[in-house]
């Protein structure tokens, strides 16, 4: 879709300056409803949601951006709480876009930055690679579990990555090792305003078809014992050192606590379930009740994995 001459007085009416926005080819949409957008089916508007044709076009419409535009990253929406008012300034969706995956003699797999875990999974058992099973288990963009090393049955994205690519609040792309990030327990340190945009995985080849079968077997465990199925997040906090936020929930008596139309999964105490009717400020208060709870009675205060953003109603 071609868009020409996006006007920022039309951007909101902060102001009267017009900025020549000739040649993007992606779609922008004005006061998007993320719940649309998210996991979790919560979340206020957008004032702009924008999806960009490829990598280019992305740079090109960064570049453009008045200096003080805020702009939010969208993969998937799981790992976010977005709340009732939603985001000011500008979200870039890039599911479905960045979404190549290439493999190189060296045996690297390139990754885009919106190619969901499971499919980066998929792909690489059925290329005969072993390594990135894991990543069926977790329920976002690769995007995304490179900001924040994200992790299932035992290992974490960045013990597969060698390097990655960003680009940064101004368009401009930077290329990154594994040594250059620090790199920690759900967590990277990546500049402010700056985001990954692709990955290089490596992995080990395969002598059979057993990668397959491994996955099969995560994704039986994982459906045993997460509530699949139902609007989530994903696991709401990280993992205490040498112990687990679901046992700890779980100890408290919360499974099945609930607050407006949010609550506390049965099958797994460290999913919350949006049940169709809840807000996310039922979603974060029932958060806020659980690390309470858990703080008054263990003395631990559970530090949250998912991403809490946007304006209150």
């Amino acid at each position: 879709m071609e868009t020409e001459n996006f006007e920022f007085r039309l951007w909101g009416g902060r102001d009267m300056t017009t900025v020549d926005m000739t040649g993007l080819r992606g779609e922008l949409r004005l006061n998007e409803p993320l719940a649309r957008h998210t996991s979790w089916r919560v979340g206020g508007p957008a004032d702009r949601f924008y999806i960009p044709a490829d990598v280019a076009d992305l740079e090109h419409f960064l570049t453009q951006l008045p200096e003080d535009e805020k702009v939010t990253w969208l993969g998937l929406g799981s790992n976010l709480l977005v709340r009732d008012g939603g985001i000011r300034g500008t979200v870039v969706a890039v599911k479905n876009v960045l979404d190549d995956i290439s493999e190189s003699s060296d045996g690297i797999l390139r990754v885009g930055a919106g190619v969901p875990c499971a499919k980066v999974a998929r792909y690489a058992a059925k290329a005969g690679y072993s390594g990135a099973e894991f990543l069926s288990g977790i329920p976002g963009t690769m995007g995304g579990a490179l900001a924040m090393n994200a992790g299932a049955f035992g290992t974490e994205t960045w013990d597969i990555v060698t390097g990655a690519e960003t680009i940064n609040r101004r368009g401009a792309r930077r290329q990154y090792t594994r040594a250059d990030l620090d790199v920690g327990y759900r967590m990277v340190n990546l500049p402010d305003n700056e985001w990954f945009i692709s990955a290089r995985l490596q992995l080990t080849k395969a002598a059979d078809d057993s990668s397959q079968e491994r996955i099969r077997e995560l994704l039986s465990q994982r459906a045993a014992t997460q509530p699949m199925g139902e609007h989530s997040c994903g696991s709401v906090f990280r993992n205490p050192p040498g112990d687990h936020a679901a046992r700890l929930i779980q100890e408290c008596g919360l499974k099945g606590r609930r607050i407006g139309g949010a609550r506390i999964s049965e099958k797994h105490a460290n999913f919350i379930i949006n049940d169709g009717a809840a807000s996310a400020a039922d979603i974060e208060r029932l958060i806020e009740n659980i690390v309470g709870t858990v703080d008054r009675q263990f003395g631990i205060k559970l530090q949250k994995e998912v991403r809490i953003i946007g304006e209150a109603n």
